[in-house]
């Protein structure tokens, strides 16, 4: 098999951006779509892609990408490819799918053009006179039709990377790991300053902050379906998890706090945090806002409070964005960063951020509403 492989690592909306920095990071040279960054690179990026890459929502392999307006070019698009470099004899291959403005719009018709192309091929390949026995190691195929131009992926993480394997319990509305390492990647913290999270809910963004801080491999807890491509050498996987080993800086000193006003939430929060092996670096507390005080200098608050979508919570959300911004008013060396769908909190915290960016949690529009402290 060629050395050179196409990934696709995908994206929310608004964080692009920060997904093409960590592949560069990784040493690869990504370009940058809607929702997706794409990159050329050796068969060991794909275990060193889904233990690190802290932001994308999934790494896929593309097989490849042609134009079909009509299911029989769909059929001889997909059959050219070289499937059977990819897929054993033996390989589960469900198809999925999905189509945007395109001739070709029936999605469960394409899922199966595709099934059969991707089998004929297999067959043939492999000498087979039979149906495949797909009785083996787990090989998902995308097939994603966009203005009649198709591209057919293979998902190589399984569950989706926001499902890091430390997260025991959760609240109501959790905030996805993925979402909560972009929140501290798109502030200037550094592991040496205080971080205080004061809507910890369950702990995500203490958690991510806290692996942030010691270098370690958001992906290290847990397993990824390329785990079992027969294509892949075990010694890539050993020498991903090695490198993820030797850069994690365990010694690395943390001034983590998480608070909420729910003391179940606080108990979630710690058990999680003791699952992902960081229990004695984060400091976790039942609190309300009003009570916050900040000490030292340069410190950071990051957080994700309610966002009183219902009229009966918009009272008492606006109570909590003003006693935030009474806390922080004496303290002008600290940076502020809340993420909020409520259009009117700059004017009940007090002030207008420095800076604002538009991200979305989920399906819901939010501002991520940036406050930088004076140089001390």
């Amino acid at each position: 098999m060629a050395e050179q492989i196409t990934l696709v690592a995908t994206a929310a909306m608004g964080l692009e951006s920060l997904v093409a920095r960590e592949v560069k990071a990784l040493g690869y040279e990504p370009e940058t779509e809607n929702g997706r960054v794409t990159f050329k690179a050796p068969i060991s990026a794909i275990p060193r892609c889904n233990l690190w890459l802290r932001v994308a929502d999934r790494v896929k392999l593309l097989v490849g990408e042609f134009e079909a307006k009509t299911f029989d070019e769909l059929f001889e698009g997909t059959k050219a490819l070289p499937w059977e470099r990819f897929i054993p004899e033996d390989g589960k291959f469900p198809v999925t799918g999905k189509s945007v403005k395109s001739e070709l719009y029936s999605v469960p018709d394409c899922q199966a053009i595709v099934k059969k192309a991707i089998v004929e091929k297999l067959k043939l390949k492999h000498g087979m006179a039979n149906r495949m026995p797909e009785n083996g190691a787990l090989h998902k195929v995308e097939v994603s039709i966009l203005k009649d131009k198709v591209s057919l992926t293979m998902d190589t993480s399984g569950a989706g990377l926001h499902k890091r394997g430390y997260r025991i319990g959760q609240g109501e509305a959790p905030l996805k790991e993925t979402m909560a390492a972009a929140l501290v990647m798109l502030t200037n913290w550094k592991p040496e300053a205080p971080f205080i999270d004061p809507f910890c809910g369950s702990g995500t963004i203490p958690i991510e902050a806290a692996l942030i801080g010691q270098n370690i491999a958001p992906g290290f807890n847990r397993s990824f379906d390329s785990e079992n491509w027969n294509w892949i050498r075990n010694k890539h996987w050993t020498d991903a998890f090695n490198e993820a080993e030797d850069l994690a800086n365990y010694d690395q000193e943390l001034h983590i706090s998480g608070y909420d006003i729910d003391h179940k939430l606080v108990d979630i929060a710690s058990e999680n945090a003791i699952e992902a092996g960081l229990g004695d670096l984060i400091t976790w507390k039942q609190m309300q806002v009003s009570d916050l005080t900040l000490q030292g200098e340069g410190g950071y608050i990051i957080g994700n409070p309610p966002y009183g979508e219902r009229l009966a919570d918009s009272e008492r959300v606006q109570q909590i964005y003003r006693q935030l911004g009474d806390v922080t008013k004496g303290h002008p060396t600290w940076n502020v960063y809340i993420l909020t769908a409520f259009s009117e909190f700059e004017e009940a915290y007090g002030k207008e951020a420095t800076k604002k960016r538009k991200l979305f949690n989920g399906f819901i529009e939010t501002n991520y509403y940036q406050y930088f402290g004076e140089s001390e």
